[in-house]
């Protein structure tokens, strides 16, 4: 199962105990992996002739809803990877922060193996981030524990800063937004990283990816970048997540061949509005020949490439050229 972190550390004002803030970090992590429903059917795998249906599924949900308010130092980390869309989400600073966050996740695995049909892969993968998210930036001293810091709080002057960035591997795609050394942010993201990819074996191939990113923000004092990355090759057909579907494609294919790359930074206060969609469809239907073809016309009405993996040497047979007719019979009938 998708490994994943995303915890809001709320912010506090006043003393707290230590041991007993870690044991509830740590339940609290527990609860949060437990919480996606996993769902797989009793495989049947693989086909045999005595059971011709193969099926294994595999259907893996999440939902993580978190609401924060308060004052003093919050750090919080979010990331989350189903097939071959990823998402990750980082933000620090010290001050007072308000926020409302929605992530939700589906991981989808279905493959069909009859022995007597066409073998069939299905998935479909998605995540979406919804954020809300008001910070603004101030010193703040805490104590902590009923030890020396309780006696010696400490100091937290930490600029805010937020980074977000989603990939999709299916279209070759990345796309990322940063926030930092910000005295205060007013900030709503939306982001949609999906895919759906449909293999039947012989003749048919779909797949999409498709990745959305809407921001609307006031920076205040600070920096933001916004930037898109589409690799100019097409891996819309790749099957996996392999070789050059992995990270290859991005900073190796995507960085030398780019088909679209957008690099923005600005510094300063600013009003800030972009909405990104980026789909990037592919189908493909072929029939191939069975593995011994039929022909009408012949040794010359064959493909070049059943021509040559038959060999001439069997152009007599497809032919007939190799029989003739005896003129009379080789063993008389004897009467």
């Amino acid at each position: 199962m998708t490994n994943w972190i995303g915890e809001k550390l709320s912010a506090f004002s006043g003393p707290i105990d230590l041991k007993k803030a870690l044991l509830t970090i740590s339940i609290a992590l527990i609860l949060i992996t437990l919480a996606g429903g996993c769902k797989a059917a009793s495989p049947i795998w693989p086909a045999t002739a005595s059971n011709p249906i193969g099926f294994e599924e595999e259907n893996t949900s999440f939902s993580y809803e978190a609401n924060t308010q308060g004052n003093g130092y919050s750090m919080n980390y979010m990331y989350a990877q189903a097939g071959n869309v990823e998402l990750k989400n980082y933000a620090h600073g010290s001050g007072s922060i308000n926020n409302e966050a929605v992530l939700t996740y589906q991981n989808l695995s279905r493959r069909t193996h009859n022995a007597y049909s066409d073998y069939n892969d299905f998935d479909q993968n998605c995540i979406q981030f919804k954020e809300d998210n008001v910070m603004t930036y101030a010193p703040m001293r805490i104590a902590v524990g009923n030890g020396y810091y309780a006696a010696s709080p400490l100091d937290y002057s930490s600029l805010l800063k937020e980074k977000t960035w989603a990939r999709n591997y299916r279209a070759g795609t990345s796309m990322h937004h940063e926030v930092e050394y910000a005295h205060a942010l007013n900030k709503e993201l939306e982001i949609t990283a999906k895919e759906v990819f449909n293999y039947t074996y012989d003749p048919e191939k779909k797949g999409d990816g498709y990745t959305k990113m809407n921001i609307n923000e006031d920076v205040t004092d600070g920096k933001a970048h916004i930037g898109v990355l589409k690799a100019g090759k097409e891996f819309s057909y790749v099957l996996g997540r392999t070789g050059l579907t992995g990270d290859d494609v991005l900073f190796t294919v995507g960085w030398k061949e780019p088909s679209i790359d957008i690099d923005e930074d600005f510094f300063g206060t600013y009003h800030i509005e972009r909405n990104i969609t980026l789909d990037v469809p592919y189908y493909l239907k072929q029939s191939s020949d069975d593995w011994l073809p039929c022909c009408y016309g012949g040794f010359s009405s064959m493909t070049s490439k059943d021509q040559g993996y038959l060999g001439k040497s069997t152009k007599g047979i497809f032919d007939c050229t190799c029989f003739k007719a005896p003129t009379q019979a080789q063993f008389p009938r004897s009467y």
